[in-house]
């Protein structure tokens, strides 16, 4: 319906369905790939320029970028340069597990092998649930990039994490 203000202008919480196209399971299943949460045109590039596989397109700077996921590898360097903390990398081990690297802003950081609150879009908890791993901020910034394990059918709605 044209004319219709989409539901994310009106509350600003972006719904797994406003993702649009997102990775099989067969393909989370053979190495971790990009998610981007970034769907409205706004003048960044940031990722676009930071991935080393052309993975992400764009065909002006106001586009929203498209991850072709059979070139991204995870690499996380997206999530690095993201300024609007809109990337995500995502994936299911060969057992089964979920697991998702989120850009995390809040001191005190966790360190591998805490138990967090794992947050959906909302704020709401979705659980608890292991650190695998921790990027500290690089030089001059105060973002870390967290790995959790979570269950495989949280991996597109956990976004942020509560230490405890």
């Amino acid at each position: 319906m044209s004319g219709e203000i989409k539901e994310y202008l009106r509350t600003g919480i972006i719904r797994v369905e406003d993702l649009g196209e997102l990775p099989s399971e067969e393909r989370l299943k053979k190495k971790p790939v990009c998610i981007t949460e970034c769907i409205q045109p706004i003048p960044c590039d940031s990722c676009y320029y930071a991935c080393k596989f052309n993975a992400i397109k764009m065909d002006n700077i106001n586009d929203p970028p498209k991850i072709d996921y059979e070139k991204c590898t995870g690499c996380n360097l997206c999530l690095r340069t993201c300024p609007g903390l809109a990337m995500f990398t995502v994936g299911i081990t060969k057992d089964g597990k979920g697991y998702v690297t989120m850009p995390h802003e809040f001191e005190p950081y966790p360190k591998p092998g805490d138990i967090v609150e794992i947050l959906g879009r909302r704020g709401q908890s979705l659980g608890k649930a292991r650190v695998k791993f921790v990027f500290p901020p690089e030089k001059n910034d105060k973002t870390a990039l967290v790995t959790v394990e979570v269950d495989k059918d949280l991996i597109f709605e956990a976004r942020a994490i509560k230490v405890m």
